[in-house]
């Protein structure tokens, strides 16, 4: 275990090597400019504000009061920062910068706007995609671990590109929690291929739960081929770093809402015994066990299950 946490640290220090000297912050200036790094930092939160408090700063920036005193104090001697007490609150000192700190504002943030541009300038535009795919991860992974989340969440009818994405999301979430095979994905290729074809939006449609305006998860309602009174809900997906937000829940129900608002009677889903947080879902949302039958398919042996419920 020891071994493990050694070789996890070890790569994020690799990172943070390798990325720090490729953004150039390892300069005595930041950006060939005369400020530093921190100094920078506290710049650009008094130029995106109209005013901030020290302590404001310091919630802000996790920076020791006395170091963000001490960045304070030479931009006020420099006059870059004037201090002002505030009207409303006689306790408070506001800081916002003067005509001069506007203008250092100014010029370092277009120093910043080039050098990020000149740094994704050399790649295409898929990997531009995937570097920035990684960036949010990484600073959402960090957001959940250190802070309560209050993310905003949106359930969604679906647009361009969400079909692809369901249908690479399902595969690959599928095979890792699971170990399913690329039968899975063929499958839901199928289903999402049909209902993208040749659905009715009058009594089908298909939802996508966005979390900070990033995908996270997804379901789908069609008429069933057995029962033309019948809705089916197909393919519940919620992606793991959105789980405990109750993405699933409110997932399912836009398809009982929107079902009985097209007129139909039941609604019913097929699902597989090994899904217990799906189930757990289903359960809690009326649904009831109809008939479950073994089958093998996606490489393993599996206990296929029908659960519905009337609307």
């Amino acid at each position: 275990m020891q071994a493990d946490v050694d070789t996890q640290v070890e790569a994020v220090r690799r990172f943070n090597r390798f990325y720090t000297q490729r953004i150039g912050v390892l300069q005595e200036g930041l950006l060939a400019s005369r400020f530093t790094l921190a100094q920078a930092r506290v710049l650009f939160e008094l130029g995106t504000h109209t005013t901030v408090t020290a302590g404001e700063l310091i919630v802000r920036l996790d920076l020791d009061p006395g170091y963000l005193s001490r960045i304070l104090q030479g931009f006020v001697d420099s006059r870059l920062v004037m201090r002002k007490q505030s009207s409303a609150d006689a306790r408070r000192v506001d800081l916002s910068l003067t005509v001069k700190g506007r203008k250092a504002f100014a010029d370092l943030d277009q120093r910043s706007r080039r050098s990020v541009g000149k740094l994704l300038k050399p790649l295409s535009q898929a990997h531009c995609a995937r570097l920035l795919d990684a960036m949010r991860t990484v600073q959402a992974t960090f957001s959940t671990a250190s802070a309560p989340r209050h993310p905003h969440i949106a359930i969604r009818p679906y647009q361009i590109g969400d079909v692809g994405w369901a249908i690479e999301r399902h595969g690959r979430l599928y095979a890792d929690e699971f170990g399913w095979n690329k039968g899975f994905e063929a499958l839901v290729a199928t289903l999402f291929a049909k209902f993208a074809t040749q659905h009715d939006p009058t009594s089908e449609q298909f939802w996508v739960a966005d979390v900070d305006r990033e995908r996270a998860g997804c379901v789908f309602v069609v008429r069933s081929d057995q029962d033309p009174h019948a809705a089916q809900l197909r393919c519940l997906l919620v992606d793991p770093r959105a789980r405990g937000l109750g993405l699933g829940r409110r997932l399912v129900q836009e398809c009982l809402s929107f079902s009985k608002a097209a007129g139909y009677l039941r609604i019913i889903l097929w699902t597989n015994d090994v899904l217990l947080a799906a189930r757990k879902i289903y359960e809690s949302t009326g649904f009831s066990l109809v008939e479950e039958s073994p089958h093998n398919s996606f490489g393993h042996d599996l206990v296929g299950q029908t659960w519905a419920r009337v609307l």
